[in-house]
């Protein structure tokens, strides 16, 4: 049975569950959500956090080692129960240690904390990763975070993701859930793209490269959320098409390559992380006081 847990000041309510240690609101102090409900006619997840692996594996199969293991789509931590480490008013602290079942799939000793604090309208949800194993253990790690399209009081209005950093990233898509290889003219015009429902036919939007650590979303001439991310160096952009939410998701690690190895160790932007080495990972969102 998954618990949640409420963490708040004056201008932020968060809850979060144990399961998958995931967001499940985001609530300002004058009670507008920003956060996507979860609604599962369209999506059913929230904010997901993805580890060991973001997006697919080849046939679902990773191997470590040379040996093969089955692996769904962005790892197995979303759909784990995590304990509760720590809570405070305003913080909480949510645990994921190896297991015989994590150990099934993935065969290391590791310790996964995730975080969630507010701090006035600003709210941080950052991941540790620690190996307790005695080998390097590759892995990768994003968040998924959905968020209203349109934005409260953002209604009518076009909205935008601007990048702090002014870049025109080039794009890759997605085909069978791996990543295509060819890089694909950037959707961004001096670091600003108007979003388009139909832009998500496709799939999700990748940036691998070039897309900064901070970016805006915002309605024009309306509400804005202001993002600013921690060693996570891949973006990604996704909408179940015709959805009302868009996903910010700042990743460090992608899907497999098309064509590419299945070795996890092999997949684009991973980690990894020596015996007794930690790893953080962070985003912040800034809301609208």
């Amino acid at each position: 049975m998954s618990d949640t847990v409420r963490i708040e000041n004056r201008s932020l309510a968060v809850e979060v569950s144990s399961l998958g240690a995931e967001m499940q609101s985001l609530t300002t102090a004058d009670g507008r959500s920003w956060l996507w409900n979860g609604d599962a006619a369209f999506w059913s997840g929230r904010s997901p956090i993805l580890f060991p692996m973001v997006g697919k594996a080849p046939e679902n199969r990773i191997s470590v080692e040379g040996k093969s293991y089955e692996m769904g789509q962005h790892g197995f931590a979303r759909r784990s129960e995590f304990s509760l480490a720590a809570s405070t008013g305003t913080r909480c602290r949510h645990e994921l240690v190896a297991s015989d079942a994590t150990r099934a799939v993935y065969p290391f000793e590791f310790l996964l904390a995730v975080t969630h604090a507010v701090d006035g309208p600003k709210l941080t949800v950052s991941a540790e990763v620690e190996n307790r194993d005695t080998r390097p253990m590759p892995f990768g790690l994003g968040f998924h975070p959905a968020f209203l399209w349109p934005l409260p009081g953002g209604e009518g209005c076009a909205h935008a993701v601007t990048l702090d950093n002014g870049a025109e990233p080039a794009l890759v898509r997605l085909e069978g859930g791996l990543v295509k290889p060819e890089r694909l003219p950037s959707p961004f015009r001096a670091g600003r793209l108007t979003l388009d429902h139909a832009m998500f036919e496709k799939d999700v939007m990748i940036f691998p490269e070039g897309a900064g650590d901070g970016l805006t979303y915002a309605a024009e001439d309306g509400p804005a959320l202001k993002f600013a991310f921690e060693n996570l160096p891949n973006l990604a952009l996704w909408q179940k098409a015709g959805a009302p939410y868009v996903c910010v998701e700042p990743w460090h690690g992608t899907a497999a390559e098309l064509g590419g190895p299945d070795d996890l160790a092999k997949r684009p932007y991973g980690v990894i992380l020596l015996p007794g080495g930690k790893a953080r990972f962070a985003f912040t969102v800034e809301l609208p006081a």
